[in-house]
């Protein structure tokens, strides 16, 4: 096993209430998950308008959460996305940083991360302004564990063409540069990677001088083309021979809560049944743990129209995939339901202003 797996609730879209949260984390905290980060994209005092202080009761809202992961025995963190700070860490800046970092702390995090990722990167000296940000944070908050997550988060070509071209040699500035304490997330060889080798990740370690904090983008479903989507198989192409080669293990949910824990507890089996794994298998005894055994007998029925096909190729199929679903009474298949309806779609503009 690795030192931790948990979760980074790090997606675009419709968020999670504050009751599947809890309810998530519960059902998650005693089946091997030993983190929380907080930092959905739809939290505007998180990202565009973190300057700006978080309402009282949202505070409230994170200060129940917090208390529910020390219930659980889960880490509580939250990551905060200061956008293009990097552009301008003057006096005022730093000022909005310290009064949001206060109150993260009043809220109870362990674990900070900062992330600089969805904004634009293409300046030189990159890296030197981003370890700036991260060394000065580091004693200013009572998080025991700092993250920083890069612009270039992986070696995908789309974060250059929609954040600008890479500096040079990025990647080994931050490593030669930040604090060895600080964790370095990397989410692999694409942005939602299809495998995490060893071989890569001994090579992005290297270059970070550190084990990366690994961001894994499955099974998260966000986006116009993956919120077509639901991502319901196990996880393949993380062996557990990757665990001596990462910090942690972070896993970005899907949009669906529920449903989201059917895949999420087959990691923690590839971890736990080393080369023994078989991923089909580890699916039926998540899905039924998750779903019920008739419910999840449907879904495994379903997974080419549901995971494969996508709402767009369903045609006259989705009229009676909903009426299936409808007559369980099963929040995975209201999830479904309402999925098929398109209450999780995803805009391009959504990207764009959360």
């Amino acid at each position: 096993m690795p030192t931790e797996i948990g979760v980074i609730e790090g997606f675009f879209g419709r968020p999670w209430t504050w009751a599947e949260r809890t309810e998530t984390l519960r059902f998650l905290g005693g089946r091997g998950y030993g983190f929380w980060l907080y930092a959905p994209k739809a939290d505007p005092y998180l990202r565009r308008r973190w300057r700006e202080p978080y309402p009282e009761a949202e505070l409230a809202e994170l200060r129940a959460f917090a208390a529910c992961c020390r219930d659980a025995d889960v880490r509580f963190g939250v990551g905060l996305t200061p956008f293009e700070l990097h552009f301008g860490f003057d006096q005022m800046a730093k000022a909005a940083l310290s009064a949001k970092l206060a109150a993260l702390d009043d809220a109870g995090v362990q674990d900070l991360a900062i992330l600089f990722d969805d904004m634009k990167g293409d300046v030189p000296d990159l890296a030197a302004r981003q370890a700036e940000i991260v060394h000065w944070v580091g004693p200013r908050t009572k998080a025991s564990r700092l993250i920083m997550c890069p612009s270039y988060y992986s070696d995908d070509p789309v974060l250059d063409r929609v954040f600008g071209a890479r500096p040079a040699g990025y990647l080994d500035d931050l490593g030669r540069t930040l604090d060895a304490a600080v964790h370095v997330m990397w989410t692999g060889e694409e942005v939602c990677s299809r495998e995490q080798s060893v071989g890569h990740l001994e090579r992005v370690g290297q270059a970070l001088r550190r084990r990366p904090f690994l961001w894994d983008n499955y099974p998260v479903n966000d986006g116009p083309r993956m919120s077509q989507h639901l991502h319901l198989r196990a996880f393949t192409g993380r062996p557990a021979a990757i665990a001596g080669h990462i910090a942690a293990h972070a896993v970005n949910p899907a949009s669906q809560p529920v449903l989201s824990r059917i895949p999420m507890l087959t990691l923690v089996e590839a971890y736990a049944r080393g080369e023994g794994y078989q991923y089909l298998a580890a699916f039926r005894r998540a899905a039924s743990e998750v779903l019920g055994e008739a419910l999840a007998a449907r879904v495994e029925a379903d997974l080419l129209s549901l995971e494969d096909a996508g709402l767009a190729r369903l045609g006259e199929r989705q009229a009676t995939l909903a009426a299936r679903y409808a007559a369980f009474d099963h929040p995975a298949a209201r999830e479904i339901v309402d999925w098929l309806e398109g209450g999780y779609a995803i805009t391009g503009e959504a990207l764009q202003t959360q």
